[in-house]
């Protein structure tokens, strides 16, 4: 029989993500087989795969329990971007909605909120993130609020539960992005959060082969209104992402921990390394985000941020020096990635352009360093930047 909802509350994170979104049935197989079906026989179930495949619903079983909500699967993050934001917009009165949002967050979601404002649908209020009283001020004066915490790709860390009480005192609704910090280092929705998005191609899935998303809301209400927009709008995801992004969150919490454990070894290895002018990762005891996130995430996450001496030259080299990094955009797979954001010409002017994200995964952490620390010997003279290129 289903697992009870008394059963699993009781279960840790590293359980769940294994136990929970399988078949429960006599006889049934332990994990559920891929559906490729576009129609289903007449009944009680949903007629037509654009409104439900059980491939999906074991994916949104498993995570939602994760997050502590209701889970709904959509072809990509973007796609869970796009729905949330517009389930959140209010619909009522003669103002344009009001936005805040960080001053550097995702450049896909960046480019959505400008593309709206533009088309008049809303109003963007730039935020601090880093800056508790200016985020909880914006938070208040508007009607949608965005939080991505830590922020991609600089790192700053957002406190969750006092932008989301000021924002519920001035009655706004809040949507997280929580890709980077995974649901097993935070939770928005038990922090006040109103719907938490994933790109769940990252950490969620964790072999970057699946571009799906999901959306996750405690409100029955905003999980009809999420799953309207996605059947709606074709936003469904495919059978295969949904069946990959499942398998992958079974060894979430193994991928995360050995992820998160290599990225503070080498946060600390950088931060001491004398042509590293910056880094940011909220494990370092001087991060400026050290004690907010030492309150709300159960691990600091894997992502890291650093700029060295000697430019956008300097950092541009460094991404193709390495041997072992792959030099590749996106991030949350076992694979160990880097990259200079500012070579894409979508990415906030906010990011300083020597940057290098750092999206840190499972080889052995000592591998993982000398390669850095090679690349970095090996760029001490002036690297050449290579032409800006497009997003993600």
């Amino acid at each position: 029989m289903p697992h009870h909802a008394d059963d699993y509350a009781k279960w840790q994170p590293a359980t769940r993500a294994i136990a929970l979104g399988r078949p429960t049935a006599a006889d049934a197989p332990l994990n559920t087989p891929l559906m490729p079906a576009t129609s289903f026989l007449a009944g009680d179930g949903p007629g037509y795969s654009r409104a439900g495949n059980p491939t999906w619903e074991s994916f949104e079983e498993v995570v939602g329990a994760l997050e502590g909500g209701t889970a709904v699967a959509f072809g990509s993050g973007m796609a869970a971007i796009a729905a949330a934001v517009e389930v959140l917009l209010p619909r009522n009165g003669t103002s344009v909605p009001v936005v805040a949002c960080p001053l550097v967050h995702y450049s896909g979601s960046r480019g959505l909120l400008r593309s709206l404002a533009e088309h008049g649908r809303l109003v963007l209020l730039p935020y601090d993130p880093a800056d508790t009283p200016a985020a909880c001020e914006a938070a208040a004066a508007a009607d949608v609020v965005l939080i991505e915490t830590p922020a991609n790709p600089t790192m700053d860390i957002t406190d969750i539960a006092a932008v989301c009480r000021a924002a519920r005192a001035g009655g706004a609704r809040v949507l997280s992005d929580n890709t980077y910090a995974t649901p097993l280092a935070t939770r928005p929705l038990a922090l006040g959060a109103d719907i938490v998005i994933h790109s769940a191609s990252k950490y969620l899935a964790g072999h970057s082969d699946a571009l799906i998303g999901v959306a996750i809301a405690g409100d029955p209400d905003l999980v009809g209104l999420l799953v309207a927009q996605r059947t709606m709008r074709g936003a469904a995801p495919g059978v295969l992402e949904a069946w990959l992004a499942t398998r992958g969150v079974r060894t979430l919490a193994l991928r995360f921990a050995a992820a998160c454990a290599n990225a503070e070894t080498i946060a600390r290895r950088l931060a001491a390394h004398p042509e590293v002018v910056q880094v940011r990762h909220p494990s370092l005891p001087d991060d400026p985000g050290h004690a907010v996130a030492g309150q709300q995430m159960a691990a600091f996450g894997a992502m890291i941020a650093f700029r060295p001496t000697g430019g956008a030259d300097r950092a541009q080299a460094i991404t193709t020096a390495t041997r072992l990094w792959l030099h590749a955009t996106s991030l949350g797979g076992v694979e160990s990635t880097l990259e200079r954001r500012r070579r894409h010409t979508d990415e906030s002017p906010s990011t300083p352009v020597d940057l290098i994200r750092l999206s840190v995964g499972c080889e052995d952490v000592e591998d993982l360093w000398a390669d850095l620390a090679q690349a970095l010997a090996a760029t001490t003279r002036t690297g050449s930047a290579r032409d800006e290129v497009g997003p993600e």
